[in-house]
């Protein structure tokens, strides 16, 4: 269970933009037309150059630059601009100093970003309706860490905190150890006060905790563990990563050559950024 000092710091958290309601309510609808997104998103600026921005970048590898919000739509779909939107607005309200992870904003959205790219590569083989539901929180699993590096730092932990991970333990056993409570414990809670779906919560709140998972949600949390590991947001994409995330996706019974095409596919696009 989180700390009082935890709880407080996400109770105090602004409330979710009328924005962001709206994408909300959007994304619950049977029926989702792209013209009914676009006029939602056009009222903030933010969400437009983000979209602009992610759309342009190498790792979706679009032939023509991306113009406009509605050409960024398109060619995204509907439940990816969805997932930026609501990625680049969260990730706004609760910017924080990511100095205990070691990584600035900036590392923290990319590897948010080629995690959900990720998740698209390698769930449009498997099976496409589970693709779009995990597209949002692949990019959305990390949140926690705005919270738990603001409580790290205020309690001078960071140096400890460092220390140990450099000893060869993982963030989450660290977390635990010194905090607690891990990041999608506190991400899940996050969401639950911003009052954001029951899916998207159960699918996060035991990925670092797989064991515990809820029947109907563990496959999904299996599956962003799987992609949590290769994109770690320190080293998103490193051989040692990859190899853990491979051994990861075999143990949960993935099939390792679809994982590893996909893997594949977005480092030849991300060799495009250099």
């Amino acid at each position: 269970m989180p700390s009082n000092n935890i709880l407080e710091k996400i109770e105090s958290l602004p409330p979710l933009p009328k924005t962001i309601i709206e994408i909300e309510e959007f994304r619950k609808k049977l029926n989702k037309e792209p013209i009914d997104l676009l006029k939602i998103i056009e009222k903030d600026a933010l969400i437009i150059s983000t979209l602009l921005k992610i759309s342009n970048s190498a790792m979706f590898g679009f032939r023509s630059k991306v113009e406009t919000p509605s050409r960024a739509i398109n060619l995204l779909g509907i439940n990816f601009t969805i997932s930026i939107a609501i990625g680049g607005t969260v990730q706004n309200l609760l910017m924080t100093n990511l100095e205990p992870y070691g990584i600035n904003s900036d590392d923290f959205m990319r590897a948010s970003n080629i995690s959900s790219t990720l998740a698209s590569l390698w769930l449009s083989k498997i099976d496409v309706e589970l693709k779009e539901e995990i597209l949002l929180p692949a990019l959305l699993q990390e949140t926690g860490k705005f919270i738990l590096a603001e409580l790290i730092l205020n309690e001078k932990k960071s140096e400890d905190f460092k220390s140990k991970i450099a000893s060869g333990k993982s963030v989450e056993e660290v977390e635990m150890e010194l905090l607690g409570v891990t990041t999608s414990q506190i991400t899940a809670q996050i969401f639950r006060h911003w009052k954001l779906s029951d899916n998207l919560i159960n699918m996060i709140e035991h990925v670092d905790d797989i064991s515990n998972a809820n029947a109907d949600f563990k496959r999904k949390s299996q599956i962003l563990d799987v992609i949590k590991t290769a994109c770690n947001i320190k080293e998103p994409l490193s051989d040692a990563n990859i190899e853990k995330a491979t051994l990861k996706a075999v143990a949960y019974g993935f099939d390792k050559k679809v994982f590893e095409k996909a893997i594949e596919v977005l480092q030849d696009r991300l060799l495009d950024e250099l």
